[in-house]
């Protein structure tokens, strides 16, 4: 199998060898998940990535479509060329939080407006709700979606956030890089409500979101309709100005 891997063209670098792929352990998770998913954040194409960590393009794809080893020679290489280390593809840095790295040497701080807060709240996912309670601050995390300006999740008739309707609450979703220690963070204030739109509703359960990683029965959807939204994006002097800046 290894052979008709390197057939054909041969991409730029060395020759695929077999001893790249050894029987030492991939590490937890998926790697190559976490390889082709560094290599689109950067832009590279398999051709590009390969002759950068000096191996076979064929190999590449193999490790980015297969539950594939790889040796440490060849991992590090890889490592280096997509900018990130040989931990980080192999998901050893999953118990740490983000953000555990040094910071850039010249990191530049800035504010997000108003649209692009919401570009990044839009495609849905993780964040955290803060509020307080009789027995102080909290902060959950949750599975949330946007719709019509407002942020919808779900959850559990007893629990501490379905007590939060009414109330002031804050809502935070952040994405940290640590290979390049760059981020944004978004911050939405503002009163949670129930939100009991069946129409609505129904056409959030066909869609299948926002799905509680959870699990169990999240019976009560509550909105949150911002007063307050603002952000703020790090990124090394080197990147240059923003692509979402507008003119």
């Amino acid at each position: 199998m290894f052979m008709a891997l390197t057939g054909g063209d041969q991409p730029r670098g060395r020759p695929f060898r077999s001893d790249e792929a050894d029987d030492a352990p991939a590490g937890p998770g998926d790697l190559g998940r976490r390889i082709a998913l560094r290599r689109r954040q950067l832009g590279l194409s398999r051709a590009e990535t390969a002759a950068r960590a000096g191996m076979a393009e064929g190999f590449l794809e193999y490790l980015e479509s297969s539950p594939a080893t790889i040796g440490s020679g060849a991992l590090i290489r890889l490592a280096d060329a997509l900018g990130t280390s040989a931990t980080q593809l192999l998901g050893g840095d999953l118990a740490l939080p983000p953000g555990w790295a040094a910071a850039t040497a010249h990191p530049v701080l800035t504010e997000l407006s108003a649209p692009e807060c919401w570009g990044r709240l839009a495609p849905g996912g993780v964040g955290r709700v803060a509020l307080s309670t009789a027995e102080g601050p909290v902060v959950l995390p949750v599975n949330y979606r946007v719709l019509d300006g407002t942020l919808i999740f779900r959850t559990a008739a007893r629990s501490t956030l379905a007590a939060a309707r009414g109330l002031r609450i804050a809502f935070e979703v952040d994405r940290i890089d640590d290979s390049a220690r760059t981020g944004w963070s978004v911050l939405a204030v503002g009163d949670a409500a129930a939100f009991d739109e069946p129409e609505a509703v129904e056409r959030l359960l066909r869609r299948g979101s926002p799905d509680p990683w959870a699990g169990g029965p999240r019976e009560v959807w509550i909105r949150l309709r911002p007063t307050s939204l603002t952000g703020r994006s790090i990124r090394t002097a080197e990147e240059g100005p923003r692509a979402d800046t507008a003119e």
